[in-house]
């Protein structure tokens, strides 16, 4: 009988068993394979560019150079600022130049090889502009500016042109040997004055900086600066020059011979080109020409 029992008690075992079943073990998921990383593109080497450019441009040209950084973050930018004149004399005694801007073509002709058999353009023969490289980049106004609160009652250039003859006024200019000391010239010449019969009326500026500082601190009646120079100096304008009076005002750029980064230049005034840079020159009252 005990053995009947036991026998019955496997069975019952047995069929529990059977009819629960085993947990079914889900089967492991394959792993995906690790994603290869792309190596980082290698960093662009450092390039160190040496523009020239005239004094006038210093502001909006500084501006567009932060805005190059960010485009460009491997090429350092190195300005220097001074009178066309000075800056057309600095590469001829040999100073290293990748770009060069000036505030009139003079500057430049006197660069580009494809004058040098234009005695009054190119009187020296040099060959330093890299061909085709050359453009016309900006135009600036020539202004009469005056003092805060204008205490001479300044208020044009036919005016002054009277007060000049008469011996009546102060006033700043440029050296000749600066392009806005010739546009002044010019405007000289259109009204029929003797800059030498008025030497005693006249301080000068190296360049037009100098000239601008003059008319801010009052020590002139007023000055013959670029429009830029009196929108970046807080100056009031009570007059422009025409074209007239003065020619154009014309900002040419161009790469030159006698850098180490020709190819670095060149990109860089193809940045001084776009949009984004040209509204950098527009902000101060340069009118883009490219």
């Amino acid at each position: 009988m005990k053995k009947y029992l036991s026998l019955l008690l496997t069975l019952c075992l047995v069929l529990a068993l059977t009819a629960c079943g085993g947990v079914k073990e889900e089967p492991a998921k394959s792993e995906e394979p690790a994603k290869t990383e792309q190596p980082a593109e290698p960093a662009a080497e450092p390039v160190e560019i040496t523009v020239f450019a005239a004094a006038s441009m210093q502001e909006s040209l500084n501006a567009a150079i932060e805005q190059y950084k960010v485009v460009a973050p491997e090429v350092t930018v190195v300005t220097t600022y001074d009178s066309s004149g000075t800056l057309l004399t600095q590469i001829k005694e040999g100073a290293s130049c990748d770009l060069f801007i000036s505030a009139a073509p003079k500057q430049i002709n006197a660069l580009d090889g494809s004058l040098k058999d234009n005695a009054e353009k190119n009187p020296d023969g040099l060959d330093v502009v890299i061909q085709d490289s050359r453009i016309n980049l900006l135009e600036n106004k020539v202004t009469l500016a005056v003092p805060e609160g204008n205490p001479a009652g300044i208020e044009s250039f036919d005016q002054l042109a009277d007060l000049l003859k008469g011996g009546d006024v102060a006033l700043a200019i440029g050296n000749s040997d600066v392009p806005v000391g010739q546009y002044t010239q010019k405007i000289f010449t259109y009204y029929g004055i003797d800059e030498a019969a008025i030497a005693s009326k006249l301080t000068y500026g190296s360049n037009v900086k100098e000239v601008t500082t003059q008319v801010s601190e009052a020590a002139v009646d007023c000055g013959i600066i670029y429009g830029t120079d009196a929108f970046s100096a807080g100056l009031t304008v009570v007059d422009s020059a025409t074209a007239e009076m003065c020619g154009q005002v014309i900002y040419p750029a161009a790469v030159l011979n006698v850098g180490e980064q020709p190819e670095a230049a060149q990109a860089f005034l193809d940045y001084l080109c776009t949009a984004d840079a040209l509204a950098c020159f527009e902000a101060v009252g340069f009118s883009p020409m490219v």
